[in-house]
């Protein structure tokens, strides 16, 4: 290998001097733009306080929303009493009206149920006032000139004594012990006025007071929360369910794999029922409903079940479809004659270029959340006010795009049609349309894809469609397998019109791939 030597070192470097004489900033571009991102970060956190956020954030919550989108809870209440359990379901428990699940077993004996005595308050008659009209007539006690004016006297009792109903018992089979099991995670035997938890290898016993405090014996592992005084405990098993245990009750959440109720609700007669018997019922079976086929009542019951609205929700995504289409299909159909007029090359005038241009950019500056906010209070909730939403901003967006393709095509196909004599209207038809047609279309089609997940958040503030429906599911803080329901179905129809969006897009630039 032969050494270069300083001369000819030299006479490279004065060669290429720009090689060899960088500037500060070409040699250190790199370090000083790491350090400008690094300091960008430190000012971003700081100024948004995302530690604080971080630290101050509700995991717990979080993640049991998260397991919502996956699972259902069941939430017996155990109620203590002298001597025996209450066990109770929440009127729209999606075990059923009469739920006896396997996890919870209760030991029944019989024992004397005391009712306490009660004591019904008389009912004060209100009395009759004189009218006004007729002497002697009877009106009403509330006078008319002013809401809540009383015309009569005072109220007039019945003359009935106070209602007493005395105290009762009776000799019942009820539950004394209860014992809740939790699967893998472990279980709860529950009695009056005492608890057992259990964890693993863990076992923690709960005594609850006559004054309604909560008293643990012994040391509590973590899973084993003290609130508020010792008011209430909280137990958790992980993703199983939690249990609370207060001075009257047990709370538990037992949490299970799955959508609750997904095809037919507690109401309907196919519910709890496996599949193949619903099949045999809906081909084979007698009709459950005289006027009505098993087939008709199935599909009827699906549609309209009542935890998870199937039909509702169907409508409203057929109506974010149906946004997105026609609020794109206008857009397209307004801004393809305007972007003609804000061509420079098209349109020689420059106040037509700049008073079509400055409406494009008005259209586009605002965006679409907030034309949707205007016209949900100018038309009201529905799809009109979020057809129009996406009408005006890919107006201005489209029209933008359009009016920059036209003014980079080439000049010599139009210039040839002009050459034969054409008007200037087909000039502009055989010699310009047929370059840009193509990148129209690839580009209205791409927005028409991009606006069914518009649609969904403009539907969102009361544009209509899906977006409404998930945010009513959002807001109650309980629905979120509905959400899951509607995100799954809403990236289903995305995918299909992404699909479809590409096929079209690959055959208008003579490709089989977009």
């Amino acid at each position: 290998m032969t050494a270069i030597t300083a001369s000819q070192l030299d006479e490279i470097a004065g060669r290429y001097p720009d090689v060899f004489n960088r500037s500060f900033l070409t040699r250190y571009s790199k370090i000083l733009m790491v350090a400008a991102v690094a300091i960008y970060l430190v000012f971003a956190c700081n100024l948004f306080a995302i530690g604080q956020v971080i630290q101050r954030g509700s995991w717990d919550i979080a993640g049991s929303y998260l397991a919502d989108w996956i699972s259902y809870e069941v939430r017996p209440d155990i109620v203590y009493h002298d001597g025996y359990l209450e066990v109770e379901f929440p009127k729209y428990s999606p075990l059923g009206s009469d739920p006896k699940p396997d996890w919870l077993v209760t030991e029944n004996a019989e024992v004397t149920v005391v009712t306490k005595a009660t004591t019904a308050a008389p009912v004060a008659t209100p009395p009759a006032a004189t009218g006004f009209l007729v002497p002697g007539a009877k009106g009403t006690s509330t006078g008319f000139m002013a809401p809540g004016a009383a015309t009569g006297g005072a109220a007039v009792d019945a003359g009935q004594p106070a209602v007493e109903t005395p105290a009762t018992s009776e000799r019942k089979m009820v539950p004394v012990r209860a014992e809740v099991s939790m699967g893998s995670a472990g279980s709860v035997l529950v009695e009056p006025y005492r608890v057992r938890l259990k964890r693993g290898d863990h076992t923690v016993l709960i005594n609850i007071g006559s004054d309604g405090i909560v008293r643990a014996e012994g040391a509590l592992p973590e899973w084993v929360d003290v609130r508020r005084g010792g008011e209430k405990i909280i137990a958790s098993f992980g993703f199983a369910g939690r249990v609370e245990i207060e001075g009257d009750e047990v709370k538990i959440r037992q949490r299970f794999l799955g959508w609750e109720n997904f095809v037919f609700d507690t109401s309907s007669p196919f519910w709890d029922r496996g599949f193949g018997d619903v099949m045999a019922t809906i081909l084979w079976g007698e009709r459950i409903k005289p006027a009505q086929s098993n087939l008709s009542l199935a599909v009827d019951n699906f549609l309209n079940n009542a935890e998870w609205q199937h039909g509702d929700v169907y409508i409203k995504l057929g109506q974010t479809i149906v946004m997105a289409f026609v609020g794109t299909l206008f857009a397209t159909a307004i801004a393809f004659p305007l972007s003609f007029m804000a061509a420079r090359n098209i349109t020689p005038s420059f106040l037509t270029n700049q008073v079509t241009k400055r409406l494009f950019d008005f259209l586009r500056s605002v965006d679409m959340l907030i034309w949707a906010l205007f016209f949900t209070r100018a038309f009201g909730p529905g799809p009109l006010a979020g057809i129009s939403a996406i009408f005006f901003t890919d107006t201005g967006t489209l029209g933008k795009l359009y009016s920059e393709a036209l003014e980079n095509i080439d000049e010599k196909q139009r210039e040839g049609v002009r050459s034969l004599g054409a008007n200037p209207v087909l000039v502009q038809r055989f010699g310009v349309v047929p370059q840009v047609l193509p990148v129209f279309v690839s580009q209205s089609l791409y927005f028409w894809e991009s606006n069914t997940r518009s649609a969904t958040i403009i539907g969102a503030v009361g544009a209509g469609g899906i977006g409404l429906k998930l945010w009513e599911a959002m807001r109650t803080n309980a629905d979120w397998e509905n959400v899951a329901y509607m995100v799954l179905l809403i990236l289903f129809v995305v995918y299909v019109f992404d699909t479809i969006s590409s096929r079209l897009r690959g055959l208008l630039i003579g490709r089989g791939q977009a």
